[in-house]
Formats: structure tokens, sequence, C-alpha cells
């Protein structure tokens, strides 16, 4: 194991119930393919209310580099995206990022939102 995985906020020994305290449902539904990012308040208090140890500080700064969406953060902290969007949900709730969800593609021919979800699902494949 390398020292970059060792920091990660997440190993493979922590149960994802544990990082969520036994939580299976996000206070917010986030889409997959929801875009997030960092608010003032995060970048300044990301260790502060609610938090889950390293998880928020770890992604508030992924997010403040860029925006990111919530199948990303979860790949790149390598855990469920059902965890991922409880935490984000819980961050989101908190004031600590703003979660961008995707345009309603109801006045967009169904081409759109086929091509949209080819691009999500490509884009998996590649992680």
């Amino acid at each position: 194991m390398t020292m970059a995985e060792r920091d990660e906020p997440t190993g493979a020994l922590v149960r994802p119930y544990a990082v969520t305290r036994g939580r299976t449902r996000p206070r917010l539904e986030i889409a997959l393919e929801a875009l997030v990012e960092t608010t003032n308040r995060g970048r300044t208090g990301a260790s502060g209310v609610g938090s889950t140890g390293n998880e928020h500080q770890y992604i508030a700064a992924m997010c403040d580099n860029g925006l990111q969406s919530l199948a990303e953060i979860a790949a790149r902290m390598h855990m469920p995206l059902g965890v991922a969007r409880v935490i984000v949900a819980d961050m989101a709730a908190d004031g600590l990022v703003a979660v961008h969800e995707p345009t309603s593609l109801e006045d967009e021919p169904d081409a759109v939102g086929t091509e949209l979800l080819e691009r999500v699902l490509s884009g998996l494949r590649r992680l």
C-alpha cells in the first residue's frame, strides 16, 4: 500500500455503514451525474458541523479544485455510491457544498438524454 492510499479517508477495512453512522438514505436525493462544488462555508469549516472525520475535508478539497460529479467523488474515495451520496447530501444540508442537479431533458429530444446516459456509462466503465 502506498502512502497516498493510506492517506485516503476510507479504506477497505472501514464498513460503509460506519462512515455514515448506519444511515443508508440521504437527506437529499442527488443524481449520479449531479455536480458538486465547495461553498465558502465548506472552504473554512469542512471539519465542523456534523463531520464524519476526514471525509468532509477530503470532499471539500476535491470539489474546491473544480466541479466533481457524485460518481467521481465515490470513485476517488473508493466507497460505494450510496455512502458518498449520504455524505454529500449531509454536506449540502450543512451548507458545505452546493449540488448542481442536471437540467431536465424534457424539452430536448430523446437522443440527447440517451447520449448523456451513454457518456456517463462510458465514463464509469473507464474508472
